[in-house]
């Protein structure tokens, strides 16, 4: 039976959380996914998740990328991206700033 295809889009602590999350409880194989300038981060993320898997019990294949055709026949996608809350900003100032 073919695994779901799990794509994550923000490799921040909340997508690399969610990865973790999604590939401890064998919901399928997790693509992190994130923007050129991170180059490396989403990939070392996924890696770390990767190598502890062993341990954790779990085998769930993780890549973490910055290539958009990656999250190619996804059966699910969460999109975690978004940028942090600075000091003094609002939950409403956030979601203002996100959505642009």
């Amino acid at each position: 039976m073919r695994r779901a295809k799990i794509s994550i889009i923000g490799a921040g602590n909340v997508g690399a959380t969610t990865a973790h999350w999604c590939a401890a409880s064998e919901l399928g194989d997790v693509v992190l996914l994130d923007i050129p300038a991170t180059e490396g981060m989403p990939a070392g993320k996924a890696l770390d998740l990767f190598q502890a898997s062993p341990i954790m019990g779990f085998d769930s294949k993780i890549t973490g990328t910055t290539d958009w055709s990656d999250t190619a026949a996804s059966d699910v996608i969460v999109v975690t991206a978004g940028i942090a809350r600075k000091p003094g900003m609002s939950r409403d100032d956030l979601l203002s700033t996100n959505a642009k």
